[in-house]
């Protein structure tokens, strides 16, 4: 079962001594009027709580990795206690953070989104948790369809800004708080980020931020281990390690990665940092395959939410092996560090509209290249990004899924539409009804979406939030199946908001990969790392994968319960299966997202009963 927190709070109309649901096996980390939350699967030191020193019942809860020390955690709650809550969000880690004063409980996780907050009502009581599936059992509620099938065929739409993926369960976006206070409905509240930095001083916060991250993670677990993938990103964080304390470093590879960079720059990367005690894992050697072991739905871990992790679990097994055996207690991983080092290409727009003309063309031009696309095409797509606002886009692509016209791949004239969102080539297997249904989806986002949103920024935030929520499905997998706790330094909120605070057209510079982490790293890592300019591609993999386990993939895609449902159509999407069996060209990214939406429906007849997440009787302590 995945661990989770969970609370309430009570209205006044209500007598706590009659309700007596709360989590199963949750042990209580908050007991204040009114107000409880318990924790599933955490151990008694990954709860904190930080009482005020006057006398009052104030106090800061955090549950999950939360790096700070007592100084620091008294120092946030007097901030949270004077309004400004923002101290107690961006402590060292990544954890879910409770903070109780003046009759109000307010609830956030990281600005990422590793820690999700959920809130729904039931009988009454409003209940929250980190956890949607948890509030789905409570409820009742099934899955939430519509927005399972927009994040499945759109891009550049924030599918989930307050829904999630269940009817009736609202998600907290990642980076604002959950404010419950008696008399008054639940209240989504955004927390100020950082201000914008220059890239300099962005680096050197980084710097700090990163080092602290890493640095406190050995201190606290001594036995660990990680990623060296070869790339910036794990080879940083393992170097960083690697500084403080010896550790275990594993490398996966198979026969189509053994002859490229990665395996190449891991070898020079472990022979030149002492302290690594290296590993390679070869997949010619365990077997191991993408999509293997999905012949068996039922036997698959329990995931909140669809995870690309389940696509890959043979692999991941392989590589985790040599970890659990180790006994590691936290597996550092450099997962996160693509999407806060760099960012994505609408960030040239954002350059424009900071008046940055002639630097955003020649940017543009420099990507036009890269991509062999002819650089007139891009600027023109650029201006007209420019010159809409992201309401008025999303209305565009409203009317697009909704009318008649081609989507996805049967599209010819991609340089064509708004860089500000679009549809990907599963819209390709759109039904009539999958069409308005998604298009519903824009049109709700339409009324909400702030008008000063910029392009680049809101890409790097829904990526980055995707990463984030992949994350976490899979260190919830590898802590059910394997025992093992995967970090992320580069996601937790004092990395992201160092990251962030350098405008996303400073993290990308023509001919310089990364150069964000070229002048945060410099001096941590060997030199040769921070200039590598290389990136592989694990393409052919997947293809073999998709081969090797044709069997399995075809009954999961046929069996459908989005066609089902009437939302698409299983003989277009069943075609880019068998394009993919074949090694022909296909959208490899869209058909792996189907397979793990499609055996998360599947699992939710036991992901989401009640008794699964929750007990009832009468509650003693409560009462």
């Amino acid at each position: 079962m995945p661990r989770f927190v969970a609370g309430m709070i009570l209205p006044s109309t209500v007598t706590a001594s009659g309700h007596g649901v709360r989590p199963s096996g949750g042990r209580e980390i908050l007991n204040v009027p009114r107000a409880r939350a318990w924790a599933v699967g955490h151990a008694t030191a990954e709860t904190q709580v930080c009482p005020a020193r006057d006398g009052t019942d104030s106090q800061l809860v955090t549950a999950g990795l939360c790096l700070a020390g007592a100084t620091e955690r008294r120092a946030a709650l007097a901030a949270a206690r004077d309004g400004d809550i923002a101290p107690a969000l961006r402590m060292p880690g990544s954890y879910l953070a409770l903070v109780w004063g003046h009759e109000t409980l307010r609830v956030a996780g990281d600005r990422a989104g590793v820690v999700p907050v959920y809130w729904s009502r039931h009988d009454g009581v409003v209940w929250w948790s980190t956890a949607a599936a948890a509030l789905a059992a409570l409820t009742g509620m099934g899955p939430n369809l519509p927005v399972l099938l927009a994040d499945l065929t759109l891009t550049g739409v924030d599918t989930q800004r307050e829904q999630s993926h269940y009817q009736g369960v609202h998600r907290v976006p990642p980076g604002q708080v959950l404010v419950l206070r008696d008399g008054v409905g639940p209240q989504v509240v955004p927390v100020a980020p950082p201000g914008p930095l220059p890239l300099p001083r962005g680096a050197d916060r980084l710097r700090e931020a990163l080092t602290t991250a890493v640095g406190r993670r050995v201190e606290k677990y001594e036995q660990i281990s990680a990623d060296l993938s070869g790339g910036m990103d794990s080879s940083t964080v393992t170097c960083l390690a690697a500084d403080s304390h010896p550790l275990l470093a594993v490398t996966y590879t198979d026969e189509h990665l053994v002859d490229d960079d990665d395996l190449i720059y891991a070898r020079k990367v472990a022979a030149e940092v002492e302290g690594i005690t290296h590993r390679i894992v070869d997949a010619r050697h365990t077997g191991a395959a993408q999509f293997d072991g999905l012949s068996e739905p039922a036997a698959l871990p329990l995931t909140d939410v669809p995870s690309l992790a389940l696509g890959v679990l043979s692999v991941k097994e392989a590589q985790l092996g040599p970890v659990a055996a180790y006994g590691t207690r936290a597996h550092l991983t450099g997962r996160g560090g693509d999407n806060v080092l760099t960012a994505a290409y609408s960030s040239y727009v954002d350059q424009l509209l900071a008046g940055q003309r002639v630097a955003a063309l020649r940017g543009t031009t420099f990507h036009a290249r890269a991509q062999r696309v002819a650089p007139w095409r891009m600027w023109r797509q650029l201006g007209r990004t420019a010159a809409v606002s992201y309401p008025r886009a999303l209305e565009t692509l409203a009317r697009t899924v909704g009318g008649q016209g081609a989507l996805g791949t049967e599209r010819s004239a991609r340089w064509e539409d708004l860089a500000w969102c679009g549809t990907v080539s599963a819209a390709d297997w759109l039904t009539r009804t999958g069409r308005r249904s998604v298009a519903e989806v824009i049109g709700r986002r339409v009324q909400v979406a702030d008008p000063d949103t910029m392009p680049g920024a809101l890409h790097d935030r829904l990526a980055l939030e995707f990463m984030a929520g992949s994350h976490a499905m899979f260190d919830s997998i590898a802590r059910q199946k394997w025992g093992v706790p995967v970090h992320a330094p580069f996601l937790d909120t004092a990395v992201v908001d160092a990251c962030l605070s350098v405008p996303g057209y400073q993290r990308m510079r023509e001919g310089v990969y990364k150069p964000l982490g070229r002048a945060a790293f410099t001096g941590l890592v060997p030199d040769f790392l921070l200039h590598r300019q290389t990136k592989t591609a694990f393409t052919t993999s997947l293809y073999s994968g998709l081969a090797a386990n044709a069997p399995a993939l075809r009954r999961i895609v046929a069996a459908s319960k989005l066609a089902q449902a009437g939302l698409i159509d299983a003989h277009r999407a069943v075609a880019a299966l068998e394009s993919a069996i074949a090694g022909a060209p296909a959208p490899l990214a869209d058909i792996h997202s189907l397979i793990v939406a499609e055996l998360w429906l599947d699992q939710l007849h036991r992901q989401t009963t009640h008794a699964t997440w929750w007990q009832t009787g009468t509650d003693r302590s409560a009462a």
